[in-house]
Formats: structure tokens, C-alpha cells, sequence
């Protein structure tokens, strides 16, 4: 309401702001309430005011407001002569009002109208686009702006840069991210947000850099951006000066940043502090329990998880499918399989949540690798509606490798490659079986057929940070600056560990050198070059290593990391595909149950 009585000759004539005639006076006192915005159209009527094109702006935009957009659509179509100012009017309102889908309709009666555009009914309708993930309908918005003269302004790039971030259109993103002159905080948090929800986290820490570098003022949603691309790279160091830096400049924790901070330091391996930033938030909504319900489950403390998820539904939100998936995976590293079920049982009895593949899978999970494999297979018969998919399959036969079942893991490979049979991680699990169970003439069979059918599998890597620098290293890496002295101290660090009574174990030996396709990688896995890097720039530190694995750690880098930690007297933090392992003391905290 104030926006429109701000707007220069909105009243109608004849009437001054000091004494506003009875029918303006009805529409303020009626509201964004459809009710008596009805009431107030009726006394418009009467009045004989129904042709005042200020007034029908007013009531029109109040009743999209309403959220009666049919309504509001009636009013201004049914006026002898629509101007510009109220379809524009119009579409603003409904994008800003959680009517994307009006907002685009009433764009679009201004476009067959061939009546003037401005940069905020643009503005208006790309965000409306965003919402939808309407990228089509999007790019020719876009093209239409840049036909009318609106191609450099910076209102609409914003618009368009936060469009084509949420539809996954990065590089058209980052396009018109650095055509943008003056960059408002929308633009620095759409191009960070989206490289971060599109999987791209290091390039978002960039960009936040960059914001840095130019001295560009952050929000809230900044940092929430950020601290997500920091839980997701793992990049602690650039987690906690973010941390310090909402400390330090008093802000208001809202839920969202809130559940940022819980997030990250969980996904980064400080579950302490994660619980910590929890117990401090006055707010809390499903994303931060179920984020650190998830971190207790990703760090192997199920009973803290389980003891967590009923302090949850005791005192906070329902919870919701997201953190049911989180309680079952808590309990599936955990062994916990008596909570599992009555998780599993309660979503749909007191939740009233259907189960998706997600639990399904976990459950199948909890069972595997608990060794109840007939357990498992008679959940897969009697609860999983339709065929079971690629992902419940995986689950199986992880558990058949577990427990060394050979003759059901070869049948449960089989099917998944039947499934998927350009997939080659199936070939490469099916190869690890058998050549676990020594039928070493399948393993070339498999092999031949990977080779014939051009088949690779996915490449190994493992990050380390120091001083806010994260270094990639591969099976073999030759590539680093230190190269020769890190295979120096990796060999002496292997002797070390080897005399406190290391062996490598050959199975791991076996499949291993099977998937890395080169000799010594067992010796130079990924895992143990960012170890020892770690260690080597470090001596004297206390300070735990934290290395990122993209795939899931093998059995012998996971027995060598634990006589590292013991003959280096350091924590070491290794963070896989699926869990996180904390080596202390020649231990792990997986309880070698992973």
C-alpha cells in the first residue's frame, strides 16, 4: 500500500492525501483480504468509480496480494483502457507473493498489449521464472528484454544471473555475473549458491574470495552460501573465518544460518562443535535437527543420533522424509538395527510419511551390514513395492563383499549389470568378488568385457587443506611441487609402520590393484600421499588431518592410517564417499563396522 500511494498521480483526482474519499479510504481499511476487498469493489461501483484506472490499480494489486490472482486478473482485463503501470503493477506483486505462475501470465497480457515494459516488470517476472525453474520461458524473457533496450541493466542481469544459477545454467550464468558493473549482494549470493547447489563448491569458495578481494559487503545469506560450499568441499579453515566473522559483527543468527553453521561442522568433521553451535541457536527448524541427526550418524554415533531424533520428537518439529533417511543411515553405521526398525516403523504409523527408495535402501543397508542378509533380501520381498532399483542392489552387495558371500554377491552383481550395463562400477564390484573369491579367470573376463566395451571406472582422488590451500593428490601423484619428498616420507612412514606391525593386507591387494590398473598403488593410494603430505608440513603439530576421499577408503589405507595415527601420536580425520573415520591411538572410530 505505501508503495502504490508513492507512486506520483496514483490518487484519483480530485482527492488529496489529507482528505482521501471514501471508496480510497474502504480500499486501505479492506487490505490484502479478499473478502473485503470485494466489499470495497462493490462501493467502487456504486459510486460510479468502477472506471477509475487508480483505483481498480489499487484493488487489483491488493487482491493479488490476497492471493486471489483470478480475481485481480478479472478487474484488469474487464478495464475499457489498461495502462502499463497496472499490469506491471500486477506482476511485480504476484512475484513477490509466491504467484510465479500469475506473475507470468499477467507479463504475458502486457506483451499481447504491445504496451511499454520497465526493467522492474523484467525484474518481476525472471525471479517468477526462478521459482519455476522455468529456464525456456526463461531464456525468451530474456531475449525480450535484450530486444527492448534492457540487455545492461543491472536490475535485470541480477534477475537473469539468479535464474539461470537456479536452473544449473552456470556458464550463461557467470556470463552475465561479470557483465554486471556494480554488483549488488543478490548477484555475489545467486552466483555463489548456484555453483554450490550445482555440485561446484570450490568455484563458489572463489567467488566468495572474490567478494572478499573487492571489499563487497556480505548478508546473512552470504555466509549461509558460503558455509554450504565449505561443508561440501570440506574447507574448515574457510568455514571457521566465516564463523568468526558473524561472531565478531553481531549477527542475527536466523534459523537458516543457524543450520549453515551445524551443517559444516559436521560435514568437516567437527561434530563437537556442531553440537555446540546447536544447543546455542535459539531457533531451530528440520534442516538444523536433521543436520546434526546427520552428522552424528556420518561420524559412526548412532546412539547419539537415535538419542537426538527422540529429544526431536519430544520437543521439536516433526520430522520429515529427509530426516528419517538420516536416523536409518545413523543406525546402519552403527549396527543399531532394533532403532532402525522402530524408525522405520513409526514414519508411516505416527509420521504418516510414505517410504521412498531412500529408506528402503537404508533399511536394506542397516540389515547388510549387520550380516542379516537373508534379513535384508526378505525386506527387499515383502516391503519394497515394484522391482528394487540400482541403489538397493549396490547395498546388497556391499554387504555380500562385507561378509564374504560370494555366491550372492556374483548373482546381486549380475543383476545390477543387467540393470545398468554401461555402468562400470558395477564391472569393477563384480570383479572385486570375484577375484576376492579367487576365480581369478572371471576377473579377466570381466576386465576383457570393460576393455571391449570402453568402460572406465570412476577416478580415485583425496584433498587435503593447509593454510587455506587445498591440494589433490591421486594413486601415484607425481604432479605436486613436493613430490620427491613426500614418497620420501611416505616410504620411511611405511617402514615405521610396517616394524609397529602393519601388513598389507592382500585382499585389498587383489581388487585394489585391479581397479587402479598400475602396480604400486596399494603402496601410493591417494589417501596415504594426502596422509603423509599432512603429516610431513606438520611435524610437531597437534592438530588433527583432515583428508576428503571421494570414493569410499579401502581396507588397507584404513589399517595403515590407523598404525599411522598410533606411530605419529596425531588424530587423523578421513572423510569418504559415506562416512567419516576418526584414526586416534592406533583406533578408529567406525569400530570396523563400515
Amino acid at each position: 500500500i505505501q508503495f502504490l500511494n508513492s507512486v506520483p498521480g496514483f490518487q484519483p483526482s480530485g482527492m488529496d492525501s489529507h482528505h482521501p474519499s471514501p471508496e480510497y479510504s474502504s480500499l486501505l481499511l479492506a487490505g490484502p483480504r479478499a473478502g473485503a476487498l470485494k466489499q470495497a469493489h462493490a462501493r467502487i461501483i456504486v459510486t460510479g468509480h468502477s472506471r477509475s484506472l487508480p483505483f481498480i490499480t489499487k484493488l487489483a494489486t491488493l487482491a493479488v496480494a490476497a492471493g486471489a490472482a483470478p480475481y485481480a486478473h478479472l478487474l484488469a482485463t474487464s478495464h475499457p483502457a489498461p495502462d502499463s503501470f497496472l499490469f506491471s503493477s500486477l506482476t511485480r506483486t504476484a512475484a513477490h507473493h509466491g504467484l510465479p505462475v500469475a506473475a507470468i501470465a499477467f507479463y504475458r497480457i502486457l506483451l499481447s498489449a504491445a504496451l511499454p515494459f520497465s526493467s522492474f516488470t523484467f525484474t518481476a517476472v525472471a525471479k517468477a521464472c526462478a521459482d519455476l525453474s522455468a529456464i525456456r520461458t526463461g531464456t525468451a524473457i530474456h531475449a525480450h528484454s535484450i530486444l527492448l533496450g534492457f540487455g545492461s541493466d543491472r536490475f535485470v542481469l541480477t534477475a537473469l544471473l539468479v535464474l539461470y544459477s537456479k536452473c544449473g545454467q552456470l556458464g550463461v550464468a557467470r556470463k552475465l555475473f561479470d557483465a554486471i558493473r556494480d554488483r549488488s549482494v543478490v548477484a555475489w549470493n545467486a552466483m555463489i549458491s548456484g555453483y554450490e547447489q550445482n555440485g561446484l563448491a570450490e568455484r563458489a569458495i572463489e567467488v566468495y574470495k572474490e567478494m572478499q578481494a573487492v571489499k563487497a559487503v556480505p548478508d546473512s545469506m552470504t555466509f549461509v552460501a558460503t558455509l554450504s560450499a565449505c561443508a561440501q568441499a570440506g574447507a574448515l579453515d574457510l568455514g571457521r573465518e566465516v564463523d568468526r566473522r558473524i561472531v565478531s559483527e553481531r549477527m542475527d543468527i536466523s534459523v537458516f544460518l543457524g543450520s549453515a553453521l551445524v551443517n559444516m561442522y559436521a560435514r568437516c568433521g567437527v561434530v563437537d562443535k556442531a553440537r555446540r553451535w546447536f544447543d546455542a541457536l535459539q531457533e531451530r527448524n528440520v534442516v538444523t535437527w536433521t543436520s546434526m541427526i546427520a552428522g552424528y550418524g556420518m561420524h559412526g554415533h548412532g546412539h547419539e543420533a537415535i538419542k537426538l531424533f527422540h529429544l526431536m520428537r519430544r520437543e521439536g518439529p516433526p520430522p520429515n522424509h529427509v530426516t528419517f533417511v538420516a536416523v536409518l543411515s545413523a543406525c546402519a553405521h552403527a549396527g543399531l538395527v532394533m532403532e532402525g526398525r522402530d524408525a522405520f516403523a513409526c514414519m508411516k504409523r505416527i509420521y504418516g510419511l510414505v517410504p521412498r527408495i531412500e529408506h528402503y535402501c537404508s533399511m536394506v543397508d542397516m540389515f547388510g551390514r549387520a550380516g542379516l542378509l537373508d534379513e535384508a533380501m526378505q525386506f527387499i520381498s515383502d516391503y519394497m513395492p515394484g522391482e528394487p532399483g540400482p541403489e538397493v542392489w549396490t547395498a546388497v552387495l556391499g554387504a555380500c563383499k562385507m561378509h564374504k558371500n560370494f555366491n550372492l554377491g556374483v548373482e546381486v552383481a549380475e543383476r545390477l549389470i543387467a540393470l545398468e550395463p554401461e555402468n562400470p562400477s558395477y564391472h569393477v564390484l563384480l570383479s572385486n568378488i570375484y577375484a576376492l573369491s579367487g576365480k581369478m579367470h572371471h576377473v579377466e573376463k570381466v576386465r576383457n568385457t570393460m576393455i571391449k566395451r570402453r568402460l572406465k571406472k570412476q577416478i580415485g582422488f583425496s584433498l587435503i587443506e593447509l593454510g587455506g590451500t587445498s591440494h589433490l593428490f591421486r594413486m601415484g601423484e607425481k604432479s605436486h611441487p613436493q613430490t620427491t619428498e613426500i614418497y620420501q616420507y611416505l616410504e620411511e612412514l611405511i617402514h615405521r609402520i610396517s616394524a609397529a606391525g602393519y601388513m598389507p593386507e592382500t585382499e585389498s591387494v587383489l581388487h585394489e590393484l585391479e581397479e587402479e590398473e598400475r602396480e604400486g598403488a596399494l603402496r601410493y593410494h591417494s589417501e596415504k600421499l594426502a596422509v603423509a603430505y599432512g603429516l610431513m608440513m606438520s611435524v610437531g603439530s597437534t592438530t588433527p588431518i583432515r583428508v576428503i576421499k571421494n570414493l569410499r577408503i579401502c581396507g588397507d589405507c584404513h589399517l595403515a592410517i590407523k598404525f599411522m595415527s598410533s606411530v605419529e601420536n596425531r588424530e587423523i580425520v578421513v572423510r569418504d564417499k559415506h562416512r567419516f573415520h576418526h584414526f586416534k591411538d592406533g583406533k578408529c572410530s567406525c569400530l570396523e563396522y563400515w
